[in-house]
């Protein structure tokens, strides 16, 4: 049988992807709305075990194309600890193309661009990085550990190497009030970079979070879900590079998928219609019945 541990996780766009463990928890545990690995410590399985599930997967699918590594951030693991992992793939699947994974703006950072074009040639591509916002403000809000300029030092270096990656955006995550300034930042920092795809969920504060604690002592104050709906319309206006767009995940009152720039007035026309026909307190009801995001 496969060897999955602890909280098992991948985006819905990897739905068709064959899922690998490489790793467990997160290496950070830091991020204020997040609660996800809450008490699971960060560990990499055995080259041995990683094997053994290889060998299972060829067993039953031995055609497969695309691999996904588990766990929160596999690509925090360094160039040298990576490397005899994505080297063994091929040794069991000779038809997979790439190898996909979870990786923080934090987990480039330890690599230089020769290791990172090695690793493209190894068959790693397709980084799902986690920046929900291109705003210094909402960034540390958030507790990234990070600022803007550092998603676009770290991404050039990806583009260099030709590794393509995926933004996820957060709408709500500034707060009340917020959402028009997080929106223009963001837009305007993705729009310097080449993200291949743009996933976009809508901030749902979970208990045993730091943002669910700052919003019951009214230190944080959530966005409405109209004006969540409007910072969406504001990033998508001010989006000025060709991609995709899904706000498609279960934290989205309304499932929008949009190829830009050629669909940028079809999906605000859409968004608007949605919040003239469709109460805030149809969308709160929505957002409280939640339990999780997976």
């Amino acid at each position: 049988m496969m060897h999955f541990s602890g909280r098992t996780w991948r985006p819905h766009y990897e739905a068709d992807s064959c899922i690998i463990e490489l790793t467990a928890g997160c290496t950070y545990g830091k991020c204020s709305f997040c609660n996800l690995y809450e008490n699971e410590p960060f560990r990499m399985v055995s080259l041995e075990q990683f094997e053994e599930d290889l060998q299972e997967i060829k067993d039953y699918q031995p055609h497969a194309r695309r691999l996904f590594l588990t766990g929160a951030n596999p690509f925090a693991l360094s160039y040298e600890r990576l490397k005899p992992y994505v080297l063994t793939v091929r040794d069991y699947l000779i038809k997979c193309q790439s190898i996909a994974m979870f990786a923080s703006i934090r987990d480039i950072q330890n690599k230089e661009v020769w290791q990172l074009r090695k690793l493209r040639a190894m068959g790693v591509n397709g980084l799902s990085i986690g920046t929900e916002s291109g705003d210094d403000d909402t960034l540390a809000l958030a507790g990234k550990g990070y600022t803007a300029d550092d998603i676009l030092k770290q991404c050039r270096k990806l583009d260099e190497a030709g590794i393509e990656y995926y933004f996820v955006y957060m709408t709500g995550l500034a707060g009340k009030g917020g959402g028009t300034r997080n929106a223009v930042n963001s837009a305007r920092l993705f729009s310097r970079l080449n993200p291949y795809f743009i996933s976009v969920d809508a901030l749902t504060l979970f208990p045993n979070t730091k943002l669910y604690d700052m919003a019951g002592t009214g230190s944080f104050i959530p966005a409405g879900e109209k004006e969540r709906l409007r910072e969406l319309q504001v990033f998508i206006q001010n989006l000025q590079i060709r991609t995709h767009l899904f706000a498609n995940s279960s934290s989205n009152f309304y499932p929008l998928s949009v190829y830009l720039p050629k669909e940028r007035e079809s999906a605000i026309s859409e968004l608007q219609y949605v919040m003239d026909h469709h109460s805030e307190e149809e969308m709160a009801a929505y957002r409280a019945g939640l339990k999780s995001l997976g």
